[in-house]
Order: C-alpha cells, then structure tokens, then sequence
C-alpha cells in the first residue's frame, strides 16, 4: 500500500534518530527504495539527504557522493518537491561532499575544484552566504600545500558568518588550529581559550580544540596547564560522535612528547583500529603521521623496545610499529602529491618523524601508586606530584612546572571526618585533583587511628576521582589499597563489590586483571556462601532484600570479570569472557534490571562474533536489542543493531539483514 507524505516523512525521521552505522545506513537505503518503487515524490529528497547524511557519518563517505549526486540532480529536475528543510540540508551536504572528495588520493584535483565551483555557483544562485564555501576553499589550498593558503584563510576569516557556516565551537577551532600550526601559537592559544570560556559542544567539539591546546600549552611551557587541558580532552573526546583520527593522534604525541611512554603505548592500543580502519584513506594518512611522530619520539629516546598489543599490524614493539607506520604514511602521501601536484604531504611525514620531546615533562599522576603495599608510611605529600602539588596543606607550596598555585587554599585540618568533609566540598566543586589528595589524606588519617573500613572507602574515593581525571595507574593503586583494607576490615562482600567493579575498569588498561580476577572470584564465593540456606528468623521482606543484593552484586562481579576476560584475548579468554557475560545478562533480567541485561548480553554477542560463531552472536546481540527496547534506551539499542546488521551481513545473511532494517523503521 502507498505511503503518504507524512507516513513516509515519520519512517524516514525514525531512520535519522538512529546512531550511525549499518543499520541506520540499511534503514535510510530501504527508505530510498520505497520513496523509488511507490512514492510519494515529496518525499524523495528528504529520504536521500537522510541516505547522503547516513553514508557520511557512517563510515562510508565513498558511498554518499553517489547518494549526493541522486539529490542533486533531482533538486535540478524537481525543485518544487524540496521544502525548506530540504534545500538547506542539500546545501550544507555541499560541503561534506568537497571534504569527502579530497580525502580520496583517486578523485582528480580537477573534479575537486569542478565541484568547488559548482557548490559557488549554486550558492550564489540561491541567494546563500558565501562562508561555506570560502572554508572550503581554504580547507582544500590546506590539504593540498597550495602557494595561497594564507591569502584563502584570510579570504575565509574575512566572510561574514552565515546560516551555512561552520558551527561557532568548530569554526573558531579551525582558525586556532591553522594559527598554531604555522608558528601563531599565542593567538591560536588565545582563541581556544576564549571560545572554551562559552562552553561550546558539538559533534568533535571542545575535544577537538582541547587536543590542540594541550600540546600548545606544552610547548609554551606550561605543562600543568597542558596537564590539565589534556584531561578534559580525554574527558570530551569520549563523548564525541564521529572518528575524531585527529584529536586521538594528537592525545598520543603529546603523552610520547610530555615523558609519558605507557601511557602512549596503551592509548596507541586503545584506538588501533584507526591505524588500518579510518573512514577514508586521509584519516588514515593523518593518524599515522601523528601516531608516528609519537613511536619517532619514543624510539629516539630509548623506549623502541616497548611491546604494543596490536591486532591487525604486523607490529610487537614500537620501533616495528614505528617501520610499519612511516612505511605506510609514505605511500598515502605519495598517492596524495600525486593527485594534489605538490610534495607537501611528504614533506608533512618528513617533519613527523622529526618531531622532538618536549622540553618539559607531563606531570599526570593524581594519586602516587603502591598504596596497597606502602600503608601508614604514605602520605599524601609523598607521592608522585599529582595528590603533593594539587593542594597547599599537604605540604606543596608550588606547582609542578614552579609556579605558586593561583587558588592558594588553607591547610587541611588533620581530623579525618574534617578531610572527608573537605574532599566532599572540593569534589563538589570540580576539583578532582585536589579532592583526590584530601581523600588521600583521610584514608591515611583513619588507618592511622585503626579504621580500616573508614581508610578503604577513602582510598576507593580518592581512587575514583584519579580514575575520572585519566590516571589509570593512580586509579589503580588507590582501588588495590581500599580493597585490602575493606578486606582486612571483614566487610561483607556486597559492600566490597563495586569497589572490585571500579577497579576492574583501571585494571583492564594498567594490566592488573588478573589480580582482580582474583578478588572477584573470591567475593563470589563469600556471596555464594553467604547465600547458603540456613536457620534465619528475619522477617521475609528483609530475607528476600538480602538475597537480592547479593544476586546483584554477584551479577556486577561476573559482568566485570566478563569484560576484564576479553581485554586479555585468546579464545579460552573470549569463551571465558562471553560464558560469564551472558550469566550476569540472565542474572540482570532476573533482577528486572533490563538495561544492565542487555549490555551484558551486548557484551556476550560481540565475543561470540570475534569467535566466529555466527548464530551465538546473532542470537545474544538479538536479546541485547530486546533488552534496550523494553528499557526504552534508543541510542543503544540502535548500535546493537548496527553490530547485528554488520555480523548478518559478514555471514551472507543478507535477507535477514533487510528484514532487520525493516523492523527499526516500522
């Protein structure tokens, strides 16, 4: 039966409420389709600029300029079927479509700048600003190292702002980003920092900015200032939308360049797929150039022999890694010259892998590690840096680049319950730093008056604001101190549980799973013996309560332990992990907990996926899908479904597949 306007217009904006990835890309070509075969025409360009937005967004740009040309040429044929809505979504698709063909070294220059003039003229016609297309035409000079750069960026700086501009966080980060980049750090310095004053957020903004002010901070001298914006970097680079190849590489130079190899090292891992799986193949260039200035600087200074976890590269330490990253960025640049007529891609590698260390170094440290060893005979003034300078009563006067704190506080009181009080303001007001130190300072105060319970939790708390700020390492040391005290403590083991949980997310990144495991394992027999029937005369209500804090808190231990499993790999690991996955999943339904359920049997399906066992993960990623729908949880059960039509259409499960896409529209 044909669709009206409207019942074709409400699919389709179902399709753009999905997040993006296959299955919204499946969607919005089914709805292309169906707008093709039976109508309504009206409906044609909304359905394709959804098609067009899908693609890009998606990880498949190469797949939207065809979509795009479909629109355009319909806008040609049909303008009568495009609202408002429509036109302004084919104009501002004009700039994606400029970006997008210059990052394919086989798209000749000329068709780049045919389409550049293609997108003025039309621009012109309709009446629009011209400042999209005055960014572009610098973004393009930039990539491709022409002689008039400049002269286009002050031709862009120039327009006057329009309904088609960047946003205002991404533009004024752009204009930072060029002035740092060609020896105007100040100014650029300058611009971030008045921007990040109006809290701007977008799709890669602040995180974006914030990877650049970090290493412009370092570079001017300034590594607490650096320290600081590199956090809040990491912190907004986890909540943005799209690849973010640039931000990652830049957050990996500057630990390798601020003194912070590990760290390096393990960011390098955490975000590998982008070396071999970038949205197109500039991505690629652009990541390796910058993940390899940072293996360059490491190398040169002595730590080549550091061992990388790597998947899909043919790498095991960083100086193979570093071959296999300038081997690869050469080749990219060269295909680009080529194609751009100019050597300025090369010349951009060359200078890569001549990038020096800084002259300072990274201080990120919050807490000071082997507190679970060290006891009563640490301080909080005696650790590394991050707890010592981050507050003035524990005995820092300065901080660490030398410069007096310029929020000088009073000295802390030695009373623990007056610490906690001050830990608790100081975390209220956003300073982590030094609300980890002052909960340091109680921890220590209260195991040095014989209250291991009291001492834990402020270890477990002091650890957490680490955990928050990006110190994986202090995180950790602080959690393995409150666990041993809890222990020692005899606390009952639903209490010592999120504890183990909370470590368990440090542990996976600092290599200390296996000593979580442990205590997860022996929590779990504590609650399973706790468990056992027995004699009770309790009232039943406070029976069956109990039962189910302790089903609960079995649940998150299996669940952690699932999750801790699978950063190890190894098929026993991975058949391990996704055995204890799915039992927290049911444990999680039976608790009514569906959206901690459907995570877990998330979790579940995507392990059986990397074992190759097709309908297992097809089978758990379905429940993860039911999961989130009757949690009403939109967002994740769309990138469940994105994972199930990805492992559908790997297994030749085609028709499946469409049936799938079929289901999130209706």
């Amino acid at each position: 039966m044909t669709r009206t306007l409207d019942e074709a217009n409400r699919e389709i904006t179902r399709v753009r409420q999905m997040p993006y990835g296959l299955a919204r890309s499946q969607a919005a070509e089914r709805q292309v389709r169906l707008v093709d075969a039976e109508g309504p025409d009206a409906a044609r360009a909304y359905a394709l600029g959804t098609l067009v937005e899908a693609y890009q967004w998606g990880g498949e740009v190469d797949r939207s300029f065809v979509a795009f040309a479909r629109l355009l040429r319909w806008y040609d044929e049909h303008p009568e079927h495009f609202d408002a809505h429509d036109r302004h979504g084919l104009f501002w698709s004009f700039k994606w479509m400029i970006s997008g063909l210059a990052d394919f070294p086989t798209v000749p220059a000329e068709q780049i700048d045919r389409t550049l003039a293609d997108m003025e003229r039309r621009y012109a016609l309709a009446g629009n600003g011209m400042d999209a297309v005055a960014y572009e035409r610098f973004a393009w000079a930039r990539q491709r190292g022409a002689a008039d750069v400049e002269a286009a960026y002050q031709a862009w700086i120039a327009t006057p702002r329009d309904d088609f501009s960047q946003c205002e966080a991404c533009d004024p980060g752009d204009r930072a980003a060029w002035l740092i980049g060609t020896d105007r750090a100040e100014e650029g310095i300058r611009i971030i920092e008045q921007t990040l004053a109006e809290d701007p957020s977008c799709a890669s903004e602040p995180a974006d900015m914030l990877s650049y002010l970090a290493e412009a901070y370092l570079d001017q001298g300034r590594p607490r200032d650096a320290a600081r914006t590199h956090r809040r970097a990491v912190a907004a680079l986890a909540e943005a939308e799209s690849d973010m190849v640039g931000a990652r590489g830049r957050r990996v130079r500057l630990l390798a360049r601020g003194g912070q190899a590990e760290r390096a090292v393990r960011a390098i891992e955490a975000d590998q797929q982008y070396l071999t799986g970038g949205d197109t193949p500039y991505s690629r260039l652009a990541f390796a150039r910058l993940v390899g200035a940072a293996t360059h600087v490491l190398r040169s200074t002595g730590q080549g022999d550091l061992p990388v976890r790597l998947t899909a590269v043919p790498a095991t330490t960083v100086t193979e890694l570093d071959d296999w990253l300038r081997s690869e960025a050469t080749a990219l640049a060269r295909q680009f010259d080529a194609r751009n007529g100019t050597s300025a891609e090369s010349e951009s590698v060359a200078r890569a892998w001549a990038t020096e260390p800084a002259a300072d170094t990274l201080d990120l440290d919050v807490l000071p590690r082997g507190l679970a060893a060290r006891g009563g005979a640490v301080s909080a003034a005696g650790g590394s840096g991050g707890a010592a300078v981050a507050r003035d009563g524990a005995g820092a006067g300065t901080s660490a680049d030398g410069a007096a704190p310029a929020d000088a506080r009073r000295a802390a009181p030695a009373d623990p319950a007056a610490l906690v009080a001050e830990a608790e303001r100081l975390a209220g007001a956003g300073d982590l730093e030094s609300a980890a130190g002052a909960y340091l300072d109680a921890a220590l105060a209260f195991e040095g008056a014989g209250l291991l319970t009291e001492s834990g939790f402020g270890y477990a708390e002091a650890a957490h604001c680490a955990q928050v700020l990006g110190d994986d390492d202090g995180a950790a040391s602080g959690y393995a101190a409150a666990v041993a005290r809890l222990r020692a403590a005899d606390v009952p083991a639903t209490v010592v549980a999120p504890v183990v949980v909370a470590w368990a997310g440090a542990a996976a990144v600092t290599g200390q799973a296996e000593a979580v495991l442990a205590e997860a394992d022996g929590l779990l027999l504590r609650l399973t013996a706790d468990a056992a029937p027995g004699d009770d005369d309790r009232a039943p209500e406070l029976v069956a309560r109990e039962q189910a804090e302790h089903r609960r808190a079995a649940a998150d231990l299996d669940d952690a332990a699932a999750r801790l499993l699978a950063t190890l790999g190894g098929p026993e690991r991975s058949a391990a992990a996704a055995t204890r996955a799915q039992s927290a999943a049911e444990a999680y339904a039976g608790l009514g907990a569906l959206a901690d359920a459907a995570h877990a049997f998330w979790l579940a399906g995507r392990l059986h996926d990397d074992l190759g066992r097709v309908e297992d993960a097809v089978w758990h990623l379905e429940s993860a899908m039911e999961g989130f729908q009757a949690a009403r949880q939109r967002a994740p059960h769309g990138e469940v479904a994105n994972a199930l039509v990805d492992v559908l259409r790997r297994s030749g499960q085609d028709a499946r597949a469409d049936d799938l896409a079929r289901t999130l529209t209706s």
